[in-house]
């Protein structure tokens, strides 16, 4: 495995956070079969315990007279490379922590708030939703490599 890209920054959803732009937080505390500890969204659907989306998204949108604030499109982890690159069932390894891709994200009108046109710019750069196949912790800068699978 050789390393190919970086966190720019984390972010989870507390229960006592809401909408967009995510709250930046220190750490994500990730845990197999569950999710982000500490995140609303944590044990609700194994196969979309990980959003994740790369800056192809944020410069889309830029390039569309659309600046947004890095965790407006609800990911947890941003990188520094394009996830949709890789395929379903890739296996990137965050630090220590592996994270299956598992779907793309749908459109989502959410998006809309920010520019009526924001859900069909970024449709195909989104983000990505992953399982996660181990225990870890994540941080802002962390290198990624992509686990051959």
């Amino acid at each position: 495995m050789k390393d190919f890209g970086k966190v720019i920054e984390i972010f989870s959803a507390t229960k006592d956070s809401s909408g967009l732009p995510r709250p930046i937080v220190k750490e994500l505390d990730i845990i197999k079969g569950f999710g982000i500890k500490n995140d609303k969204f944590a044990g609700k659907d194994e196969d979309k315990s990980v959003m994740i989306v790369g800056m192809k998204a944020y410069d889309i949108s830029k390039e569309n007279g659309i600046d947004l604030e890095f965790g407006s499109f609800g990911e947890n982890i941003l990188f520094d490379f394009d996830p949709h690159e890789y395929k379903v069932g890739t296996i990137l390894k965050v630090g220590e922590v592996e994270l299956e891709i598992t779907q793309a994200c749908t459109i989502c009108n959410h998006l809309s708030i920010f520019g009526k046109e924001l859900p069909f710019l970024v449709k195909h750069h989104r983000g990505l939703y992953c399982r996660v196949l181990n225990d870890g912790k994540i941080v802002k800068n962390i290198q990624v490599t992509k686990k051959d699978n």
